[in-house]
Formats: C-alpha cells, sequence, structure tokens
C-alpha cells in the first residue's frame, strides 16, 4: 500500500454546485460559479434520484470564463473535458445514479447546466463540484 497516495481527503476541496432540486418541468438548472484559484482541477459529480417522466433527457453543458460572473462564459472545448457531456447527462430511466464530467481548462471560472427536455413530471438531481490539486493541502475541513 502507497504511504502517499491514499489521502484524497486532504487533496480535494468540495463545493456545492447544484443543490437538491425536484425539477417537474424544462428550467435549465445552472450551477453554481466554482472558482478555480488555487485548485488545478475539478471534477463535477451529478447525482440523480427518482426520475418519473417516462420520456425525459437532461443535457449536460459546462462553461468558463475569466469574468468572476461569468459574463463571458463560453461552452468548454471538448479538449479540456475529461468525459463528455453526452455521457454526463441522463434520462428518465437513469434513476439514483451518478455522472461525472472533469473540466482541465485554464480559466478561472466555471459553471454546468443541467437541461431537462421532455419532462413534465418530478426529477431529482443535484450535482457537487470537487476541486483537486491544490496549491496549498491540506485543504481545509470543513471546507469553506
Amino acid at each position: 500500500m502507497s504511504c502517499c497516495n491514499s489521502d484524497l481527503h486532504n487533496n480535494i476541496h468540495p463545493r456545492r454546485a447544484i443543490s437538491p432540486v425536484s425539477v417537474a418541468d424544462t428550467t435549465a438548472q445552472v450551477s453554481q460559479i466554482i472558482d478555480m484559484q488555487g485548485y488545478g482541477a475539478l471534477e463535477f459529480l451529478i447525482s440523480t434520484g427518482p426520475i418519473a417522466d417516462v420520456d425525459a433527457t437532461f443535457t449536460v453543458l459546462v462553461e468558463d470564463g475569466d469574468a468572476a460572473n461569468l459574463s463571458d462564459a463560453a461552452a468548454v472545448a471538448d479538449a479540456q473535458l475529461l468525459g463528455t457531456e453526452l455521457l454526463a447527462g441522463f434520462q428518465f430511466d437513469d434513476d439514483n445514479e451518478v455522472r461525472k464530467i472533469g473540466y482541465v481548462g485554464i480559466k478561472r471560472y466555471v459553471r454546468l447546466t443541467i437541461t431537462p427536455v421532455a419532462n413534465a413530471s418530478a426529477a431529482l438531481l443535484s450535482a457537487v463540484a470537487v476541486m483537486g490539486s491544490p496549491s496549498i493541502v491540506p485543504t481545509a475541513n470543513p471546507p469553506v
């Protein structure tokens, strides 16, 4: 067993991206803006609960920019993503699952948007941003 590679706890910084929500329409769910300052890696974890609508799909978009309010937001190029937005998306029969998509771009601010299509019933979802490769370790606990 390696002594130094097993410490994930002190080398990540989780942040709320999308609070748990029940979506019963096609309103896009936009995450908090994640400030990457001091971190070199980002992974969004998307969690679903029950999805009631039998034909709903949920697309994922990752955007980045240099402005703190992301007024300059642009879709992240595929080369700056780990995984794909397609694989991070989900549909009506993906109840109680988790998806992930990573960001390896150089912009300071990043956000995630989940957009329902053909959704008219309750769909439970949430997302967490997990930042890694911190410039200072250990990271704060609890996270701030």
